[in-house]
C-alpha cells in the first residue's frame, strides 16, 4: 500500500509543503504561501538595515493553507487517502530565534508587544547584534575556549545568544516578559504537536549545536556561568533550556487532534525533530562522506558530514562541527555565504540597471552569457551580507573594482556572480585544508535549479563538476524524508536515513563540467580576489594592492584579444 509523508519547508520569504511518495521519494504536490507581514514576509526597520523580524502567526497561517492545499491535489490520484501520510517533517531558517512566555505562548501574539518588532522572531539575516556578538567571542576566547572552538573561532550577529542579548539591552520589556527563546524549527513541531509548555518543547541539536554553543562534549547548552558573564539577565534563559538535545530522527511529538482537524490528517501522525532548510536539504540532496552539498539561494549553506568514528579538527571559519546535526551517526560540518541571490536581487530590484525593460535578471543573464572570463576587467568581494564563512564577519561590506566609464550592467552582474563563486571557492579550500577531501559537489536551491550560467562559472572558478540534485524543493524534500524515517519502516516509512536517501533522493543527469580554458583564467582572477580578501577582511593582514587594477586591465586585454 503506497504511504506519503509530508515537509514543509520555513524559508526566508514563504513556507512550502511538499507532499512526496515515501517509498521513492517521487513529487505528488507541493503549495507555496507567501508569508503576509512586512516587505516579503520580512519585518524591517527604514532606521536600522540591519533589522529583519518575522511574525509567527505567518508560519501557522501556511501550514493549513499549503497542507490543506497538497491533500486536496492528491486527490487526483487514484485511491488516495490522507491517512496514508505516515510521518511529517519541519525545516526552517535559522538562527531564528523567537521569545516565548512561560505557558509557551509567542509573545507577539500578546496585545502589549503586537507592534514590538522585538517580540517577533529574529530571523537568520537579522545583524543588530553584531556587537554583542564581538563581545561574546571576546569572552568566549578568554573563559570558554572550547566553545568556539566547534563554532569556526568566532560567534556571529545571526545566531542565537547574540540575539538574545541585544534583546535585553534594547527591549528590555519583551526581555524581561520572555520566559525562555526558542528557535522556529524546535518550536514549529511542538505546535502541531500540541506542546505547549516551554520545557517539554524538544530541542534540536542542529539549531542548538551550530548556532547557540551546544555540544555533548560539555554537557548541553554554554553553561549559566558564562552566559551570566555575559549579562546576568542570560541566566533565567539558560535555565530555560533543557541540557539534552534531539536529532532528526527523533520524534518532537505526534500530530493533536486540533492540528489533525485543521490538516485534514490523522491525529497521532509522527512529527520529525525540526532542522535547519540547508542541513535538510543536505539530506533531501543525498548526503554522505565527501560530498559537499551547496544550497544556493538568496544565501547559501555549504554543508558536508564525516564519520565519529574519528576525531575530527576544529576547522577555523565554520559555522560548527556538531554530532549528528545533519545526518545522525555523522559530524555535521557546516559553512556558508551570507547573500548570494540577495546580491543578485539587490543589483537587479535596487540599484536597477537599465530599467524595468533591460535591468531584468534575464536580461542581464543574457548579456553575461555572452562574456568570456575576465572581459569585463572588473572583480567585485560578495560581502553585502557580511562574511559568514570563513572570515566571520558581519561587519564587511560588498565592493566592485575595476569599474570604469566603459562598463555596463551585463559585465558587473557577471562580476557579481563571479564574486560569490570566488567566495564558493574559498569555503571548499578551507574544507580540504583540514582534511576534509571534497569528492563531489552537489547542488540544489532555487539558483542551481535555475541558472546554467551560475552553475557554469561555479563549476569553472571551483575547478569541479557540479551536480544538480535531482528535486527542485530538496530543503522540503529532506523534511519529508525525516518524516518518513520517524514513520519507521512498518509503517510504510524508512528504517533509517541511509536507506531513505537511497530510496528517496538522486541526481539530474545535466553535469556541469570545468572548461578548461576558463578554469585558466578563473584561477588567475581568484588569485586577484584572495588578495583583496585577505587584505580588507583578515585582520593585521599586510598585501599589497597596487597591482590589482592593472592585472585586471591585463587579464581583460588579453580576453578580449
Amino acid at each position: 500500500m503506497a504511504s506519503y509523508s509530508i515537509g514543509l519547508d520555513f524559508g526566508t520569504n514563504s513556507v512550502r509543503a511538499l507532499l512526496v511518495d515515501a517509498r521513492n521519494g517521487n513529487e505528488v504536490a507541493s503549495s507555496v504561501c507567501n508569508y503576509a507581514h512586512g516587505d516579503a514576509g520580512i519585518v524591517l526597520d527604514k532606521k536600522d538595515p540591519n533589522l529583519a523580524r518575522q511574525h509567527p502567526a505567518d508560519y501557522l497561517d501556511g501550514i493549513e493553507t499549503t497542507v490543506k492545499a497538497v491533500l486536496k491535489a492528491a486527490k487526483k490520484i487514484k485511491g488516495f487517502a490522507p491517512q496514508q501520510v505516515v510521518g511529517i517533517g519541519v525545516d526552517t531558517t535559522g538562527s531564528t530565534p523567537m521569545p516565548l512566555d512561560a505557558a509557551g505562548e509567542p509573545l507577539a501574539f500578546n496585545k502589549k508587544f503586537a507592534k514590538d518588532p522585538a517580540a517577533l522572531a529574529w530571523l537568520w539575516k537579522d545583524h543588530t547584534g553584531y556587537a554583542e556578538a564581538e563581545e561574546i567571542t571576546a569572552a568566549a576566547s578568554k573563559l570558554r575556549p572550547n566553545y568556539l572552538a566547534k563554532c569556526g573561532g568566532r560567534y556571529s550577529s545571526e545566531w542565537f545568544w547574540s540575539k538574545i542579548l541585544h534583546c535585553a539591552r534594547v527591549s528590555p520589556k519583551v526581555f524581561d516578559a520572555g520566559y525562555t527563546w526558542v528557535e522556529i524549527a524546535d518550536w514549529i513541531p511542538a505546535v502541531l504537536a500540541g506542546i505547549k509548555a516551554p520545557d517539554q518543547i524538544k530541542r534540536g541539536i542542529c539549531a542548538a549545536g551550530h548556532k547557540a554553543m551546544c555540544n555533548p562534549a560539555w554537557g548541553g547548552y554554554a553553561d549559566e556561568q558564562f552566559v551570566s558573564s555575559l549579562d546576568p539577565r542570560l541566566g533565567r534563559v539558560r535555565k530555560s533550556l533543557p541540557n539534552k538535545t534531539y536529532t532528526v530522527a527523533d520524534v518532537a511529538g505526534t500530530l493533536c487532534g486540533e492540528w489533525a482537524k485543521k490538516l485534514g490528517l490523522g491525529e497521532g501522525t509522527p512529527i520529525a525533530v525540526g532542522a535547519f532548510d540547508a542541513h535538510l536539504g543536505g539530506v533531501g540532496s543525498g548526503i554522505v562522506p565527501g560530498a559537499l552539498v551547496k544550497i544556493i539561494g538568496t544565501s547559501t549553506c555549504d554543508m558536508m558530514v564525516a564519520g565519529m568514528d574519528k576525531e575530527l579538527p576544529d576547522i577555523p571559519g565554520l559555522c560548527g562541527i556538531v554530532p549528528e546535526s545533519i545526518l545522525p551517526g555523522c559530524f555535521g560540518l557546516e559553512a556558508g555565504q551570507s547573500a548570494v541571490g540577495d546580491i543578485f536581487n539587490w543589483f537587479v530590484n535596487i540599484v536597477q540597471p537599465g530599467g524595468p525593460k533591460n535591468g531584468s535578471h534575464e536580461s542581464l543573464t543574457k548579456g553575461a552569457e555572452v562574456l568570456a572570463p575576465g572581459e569585463s576587467g572588473l572583480l567585485a568581494l560578495d560581502w553585502h551580507n557580511g562574511n559568514r564563512t570563513v572570515l566571520v564577519d558581519q561587519r564587511l561590506t560588498g565592493l566592485v573594482l575595476g569599474l570604469t566609464l566603459h562598463s555596463t550592467p551585463a559585465e558587473i552582474y557577471r562580476a557579481l556572480v563571479e564574486s560569490t563563486a570566488f567566495g564558493a571557492r574559498t569555503i571548499m579550500e578551507r574544507f580540504e585544508e583540514y582534511g576534509q577531501k571534497v569528492e563531489r559537489v552537489i547542488n540544489c536551491g532555487g539558483i542551481a535549479a535555475k541558472s546554467p550560467l551560475v552553475m557554469q562559472i561555479y563549476a569553472d572558478v571551483m575547478g569541479r563538476p557540479l551536480m544538480i540534485s535531482r528535486c527542485n524543493q530538496t530543503c522540503a524534500l529532506g523534511a519529508a524524508i525525516a518524516g518518513a524515517v520517524v514513520a519507521g519502516k512498518e509503517a510504510g516509512g524508512h528504517a533509517n536515513f541511509i536507506d531513505a536517501m537511497k530510496a528517496m533522493t538522486g541526481v539530474q543527469k545535466k553535469v556541469f563540467k570545468p572548461i578548461a580554458k576558463n578554469v585558466a583564467v578563473y584561477d588567475r582572477l581568484y588569485k586577484l580576489y584572495r588578495s583583496l580578501h585577505d587584505a580588507l577582511g583578515v585582520p593585521g593582514h599586510e598585501s599589497g594592492l597596487s597591482g590589482v587594477m592593472k592585472d585586471l586591465l591585463k587579464i581583460r586585454d588579453e580576453s578580449r584579444k
